[in-house]
């Protein structure tokens, strides 16, 4: 795949997102790489540009074969739906929306076959709420925009990715969660994913929940009634899993090549291990949609919103990893 079409959603236009998006497509040299198409607001976009620093032509079109894709342009799919007296920096209704309209444009692209991958700028759930969106986040959004309710997430940090069990629990509620057969579905879709994305029967450490494993039962029993018997069912279906693993060890271990991934079993598990490993390059990948979609993971930050501040290396990542795996899928499936 020559270059693949990436299709960046400006996010949240009262929050960072225009700005990291302007400066990651202006600045990024990413060009080599991919031919990045952001789906937002012109006038934002130039607006965002200024504060950040940027020079690069702004280039508005209305379909991605428009593109110039070259150094010093940025390709802007304008849906001119920011209003005039959005405040940058609070939460509001008229944005949550705006941010949805790219999410779903990006889609219809995607679906179309115009675009190969997606990678989205930060959105807010309380504007999302606001301004009527029925849906609480990108995943939720993705996954019923394309009728796909397995959408998980997969992080990917040079070399490192990461599965999660559970996400958006209390620990408490994602203790209480886990089950044999919920942990075996979780498996069986991370190991399709992987295949999807052209290894070759990959290998999943399964992370622990107790410390050092729970020791025989004497830390926790997780391991024995839960952990262990569903890495067992998953080997009896061809999968390759081992574990549990102590999760103070098995992170570092896939980093160094042990695995091909980690199932992390509740949110923190995995955040904690590959944001302190390197925040900016930590990137999510949805997976189980039709397309591929990377993201950033931070949120739009409006405490700095406006003020041409914001760090943008890590939408420029979430753009090489989109077009990265796009060739995966690309590969895996010609």
């Amino acid at each position: 795949m020559d270059r693949p079409v990436i299709a960046v959603t400006m996010g949240d236009p009262a929050g960072v997102g225009p700005e990291i998006v302007a400066a990651a497509v202006g600045l990024g040299e990413l060009h080599t790489v991919a031919r990045p198409l952001v789906v937002g607001d012109l006038g934002a976009v130039e607006r965002a540009a200024e504060r950040m620093g940027v020079t690069a032509i702004l280039h508005a079109v209305q379909h991605p074969e428009q593109g110039r894709f070259a150094p010093g342009i940025i390709d802007v799919l304008d849906l001119d739906n920011v209003p005039a007296d959005l405040e940058i920096g609070r939460v509001q209704g008229a944005a949550g929306r705006a941010a949805f309209d790219y999410i779903a444009r990006a889609t219809e692209l995607a679906q179309a076959g115009a675009v190969d991958a997606i990678a989205t700028a930060p959105i807010n759930k309380e504007a999302l709420k606001l301004g009527g969106v029925p849906h609480l986040d990108h995943t939720g959004a993705f996954a019923a925009l394309t009728g796909s309710p397995e959408a998980t997430t997969m992080f990917v940090l040079d070399g490192l990715r990461i599965f999660f069990a559970t996400r958006h629990l209390s620990l408490r509620r994602a203790i209480d969660d886990l089950t044999v057969e919920g942990l075996m579905a979780a498996l069986r879709h991370a190991h399709e994913q992987l295949e999807r994305f052209g290894f070759v029967r990959p290998h999943i450490a399964l992370a622990a929940l107790n410390p050092h494993g729970g020791e025989a039962g004497m830390f926790g029993d997780e391991e024995i009634r839960i952990l262990a018997p569903a890495a067992a069912a998953a080997r009896a279906r061809g999968i390759h899993v081992t574990g549990p693993h102590p999760a103070d060890a098995v992170f570092h271990m896939a980093k160094n090549g042990g695995a091909s991934a980690v199932m992390s079993l509740f949110h923190d598990q995995g955040h904690i291990a590959a944001k302190t490993l390197d925040f900016d390059r930590t990137i999510a990948i949805t997976t189980g949609l039709p397309f591929v979609r990377s993201s950033v993971d931070h949120g739009t930050a409006f405490d700095i919103a406006g003020q041409g501040t914001a760090r943008w290396l890590s939408m420029a990542e979430a753009i090489r990893a989109a077009a990265e795996f796009a060739r995966r899928a690309r590969g895996a499936n010609s």
